[in-house]
């Protein structure tokens, strides 16, 4: 007897992490937009990066095109730093399916500190990044152009 195949669409929610604590603030788009702002300064409860990297493994099921991650920092610890990484590795994995990964890494223009550590893992991971220097970090848009 044949039965038809059975297919398993999975679709996934957006998820949002609000900053705490001098954590950063996480908004993650199933259209391909991830946004990690704000104040690194405490270290991210293990749940909380748990939940993040589950919603990454979902998300690579079925990526979009072209996935941006959009970074913003006004302070980056190691341990905030760590998570990052882990999250900008797991993404650039789009690449192997034929698909794009934008990381956008906004700085003050005076916060060489920032700069450096964009840099570093940039080049310690050989991910491109986009490097844009803003007078006021607090000012980088919601919104943003995709090309």
């Amino acid at each position: 007897m044949n039965r038809p195949g059975i297919y398993r669409i999975l679709t996934i929610e957006a998820l949002y992490i609000p900053p705490e604590n001098n954590t950063p603030e996480y908004r993650l788009y199933p259209e391909g937009i991830i946004r990690i702002t704000g104040r690194g300064i405490n270290e991210t409860k293990k749940e909380v990066s748990d939940k993040i990297m589950k919603w990454i493994d979902n998300y690579l099921l079925d990526p979009a095109d072209v996935t941006y991650v959009i970074i913003s920092f006004e302070y980056l610890n190691s341990s905030s730093t760590a998570i990052l990484v882990s999250i900008i590795k797991k993404i650039s994995g789009v690449r192997l399916m034929m698909k794009k990964a934008v990381i956008r890494w906004y700085y003050e223009e005076d916060d060489e500190d920032i700069l450096e550590r964009g840099e570093y893992i940039s080049a310690a991971f050989n991910i491109p990044v986009e490097f844009i220097a803003v007078s006021d970090i607090s000012s980088v848009p919601d919104n943003f152009t995709r090309n």
